[in-house]
């Protein structure tokens, strides 16, 4: 563990508390630091919840909520798995996997024929993820009362002013991390203030794990091998692998660099368990195990044993999940065990195990061969067959595979607390291609132009100029420290200034390879709108000088710029604008 002696103490000037909250698409966690002037943190982790308190010390619970019939929310977390029963007699509808419904529509999601389950009437995926987020808030309120000395005034003291850290996937960005934030006003955890809601921060799940690991000795472990600069940290949780590579770059303080653009890639344990459950379906067919009822819960029996220990795929596998009258030799049931070959098995395994190799091998090639170790966690990490798999995978690389000693499970729990009070990464890699439309200038000379030519727009001013063009405003796999600040001019012609009040440019993302593509495809996968910026510039309408255009239209110039900050975990941009100052004329914005 990290020594208190390489942290920091807590510099505000009074007592708080930040609690990261992780929830997973299978099973969700808590950890907080309490914030003493002056004290070094100490991370803990919220271990004792409702229905599981004869489990000591588990810091996880499923991702799982039943509702009745009218939207209201019954039981989430363990508690829900108690009441499976009285669930069904009563017609409550269950609500599982609910994260995957975030996810951005660029990553596409292979079920394996599977489908989502129907929500709650009147609740939407940020809805049932702000229940949730109640839930574990509660949970946390309820445990740091019971467990602290004079727990009620402690919360007193800080209740109004925590900060929340949530941790998402890599792919994540600003419409994610957008709905987690109204989630976050829904459950109740910040009010919908500005004040309350900066209050919500947020940090990948690779950069969670990271911290994680530096405080299981990452560091010194990578610093004692000079041959090994590189290196980088696999998150394999239920819904994603979250893939991200850095390197140290100094020791006192600690300085950490992104070098490779993160990945987030669907293969997590939830799809092995999904593919078991189609398996199971298919070899139980002709069976009277073979009703719906009975492969889930074969399934499930699969999820919580064989699953978990398969580490061995030349020998027989078991799925205990009956008594000892339960047989049909036919599919291979005897004294309530299944018998799978351990063949089948691993081609359940098998393609997570490629998708995530392949994946990590892309970030060994995009960081040139820097990357010589690679960081196992996450719930999945624990699986032994998935451990040895991609060590011998990667051994020909020259790449070590390893796992922290303590519970991989809690570490992107533990890590986003780290990621608020340590804070290593200085710098990160830009994912995509990030920029805006703008009018170009028409070339008779460009083949392309001339066919685009029937979309020419003429503006006040007289000019006529080709729309959809993209002016790049910070490229892919650029280097970006926390303070740069990418920037650009344009202006924009208006015949009236009554849309100034409600001035918004569209942050646009292009996520191919390659060159800059020199124009927007808004139909194209690898297209999509990031975030809309919006600015109130009606100040602006008594400085505006109006100016007559060559067919006598009346028309103003409005010079602003964009700003795009990204070298924080969470994307943000605005819009510039100088006020009664003369400047020269850039682009023009279409709006």
């Amino acid at each position: 563990m990290k020594s208190n002696s390489e942290r920091r103490p807590y510099a505000g000037p009074v007592r708080s508390l930040v609690l990261a909250i992780d929830v997973g698409t299978t099973f969700s966690g808590v950890s907080y630091a309490i914030l003493e002037p002056g004290e070094i943190p100490k991370i803990h982790g919220v271990t004792r919840f409702p229905g599981q308190e004869h489990v000591a010390g588990n810091c996880k619970i499923p991702s799982i909520l039943w509702y009745d019939t009218r939207g209201r929310m019954m039981a989430a977390g363990a508690e829900a798995e108690s009441l499976i029963a009285q669930a069904e007699e009563e017609g409550w509808i269950k609500v599982d996997l609910f994260k995957l419904r975030l996810r951005p529509r660029s990553m596409q999601l292979n079920m394996n024929g599977m489908r989502l389950g129907r929500l709650p009437p009147g609740k939407t995926a940020v809805h049932v993820f702000g229940d949730f987020l109640a839930y574990l808030f509660l949970c946390t309120r309820n445990f740091i009362i019971d467990t602290h000395a004079n727990g009620n005034m402690l919360w007193t003291t800080v209740e109004h002013d925590i900060k929340f850290v949530l941790s998402h996937p890599n792919g994540w960005e600003g419409a994610q991390q957008s709905k987690l934030r109204r989630s976050a006003v829904h459950g109740g955890l910040v009010p919908n203030t500005n004040e309350g809601k900066a209050r919500i921060f947020f940090v990948t799940e690779g950069e969670a794990s990271l911290h994680a690991c530096i405080l299981n000795g990452l560091a010194a472990d990578v610093l004692s091998d000079p041959s090994k600069p590189g290196f980088l940290i696999a998150d394999a949780g239920g819904g994603t692998w979250d893939i991200s590579a850095y390197s140290i770059t100094g020791q006192n303080p600690l300085s950490i660099e992104e070098i490779a653009p993160p990945d987030c890639i669907f293969a997590g344990s939830v799809f092995v368990s999904r593919r078991a459950r189609r398996f199971l379906e298919e070899k139980l067919r002709h069976s009277k195990y073979g009703s719906s009822e009975s492969v889930e819960h074969i399934t499930k029996r699969f999820d919580e044993t064989t699953k978990r220990l398969f580490r061995d795929d030349h020998s027989l596998q078991f799925i205990s999940f009956g008594s000892p009258l339960d047989k049909d030799p036919a599919v291979g049931i005897r004294g309530g065990k299944l018998k799978l070959a351990g063949e089948e098995v691993r081609e359940l395994f098998e393609p997570s195990i490629e998708a995530a190799f392949n994946a990590i091998k892309a970030q060994i090639d995009a960081s040139a061969g820097v990357i010589k170790s690679v960081w196992l966690v996450g719930g999945f990490a624990a699986n032994h067959w998935l451990f040895s798999q991609l060590q011998e995978r990667l051994a020909p690389f020259n790449v070590t595979v390893n796992r922290p000693d303590s519970q991989t499970s809690k570490a992107v729990c533990d890590g986003a607390v780290g990621f608020y009070v340590d804070h290593h990464v200085s710098v990160r890699m830009s994912k995509a291609f990030y920029g805006v439309e703008f009018l170009r200038t028409f070339d008779q000379e460009d083949v392309e132009h001339v066919a685009r030519e029937p979309t020419l727009v003429q503006l006040p001013s007289g000019p006529r100029l080709l729309p959809d063009a993209f002016d790049c405003i910070l490229k892919r796999e650029i280097k970006v420290k926390e303070s740069t600040i990418f920037s650009r001019k344009y202006s924009t012609e208006l015949t009236t200034l009554g849309v100034l009040s409600i001035f918004e440019v569209l942050i646009w993302c292009y996520r191919g390879k390659g060159e800059v593509p020199a124009w927007i495809y808004r139909n194209a996968e690898e297209f999509s709108t990031l975030c809309v910026v919006r600015a109130d510039l009606s100040p602006l309408k008594g400085s505006a000088v109006a100016q007559t255009g060559p067919n006598g239209t009346t028309f103003w110039k409005i010079i602003f710029s964009i700003e795009i900050h990204f070298g924080l975990t969470e994307f943000r941009a605005r819009i510039k604008w100088v006020d009664n100052v003369c400047l020269p004329s850039f682009r023009s914005f279409t709006l």
